[in-house]
């Protein structure tokens, strides 16, 4: 996959996109990354501040083997940045 597919959004998931989820004002939308030890967990976190979208790119070295845990554990992770982090994440 190239650099540009990474950032414009090609390829990388493991199928369908999930609607983001809500916490604490951030949007989190996981983006785990299918690889040779399973899944490498990820995830976009937004959130509008002064009428910009900011947007993270959460990327872990944790993998895991099925697609809905990686999901499910980039959320978790996630969070754990917003709660840890805030705002100091786009930063």
């Amino acid at each position: 996959m190239s650099l540009f597919s990474k950032l414009f959004g090609g390829g990388g998931g493991s199928g369908p996109a999930r609607e983001p989820e809500i916490y604490k004002d951030f949007r989190i939308t996981p983006d785990p990354q299918s690889g040779p030890g399973g899944y490498r967990l990820g995830a976009r976190i937004e959130k509008e501040i002064d009428g910009e979208t900011k947007t993270h790119h959460l990327v872990r070295a944790d993998t895991v083997q099925s697609a809905e845990d990686a999901e499910t554990y980039s959320v978790q992770k996630a969070k754990q940045v917003i709660d840890e982090q805030g705002d100091g994440i786009f930063g």
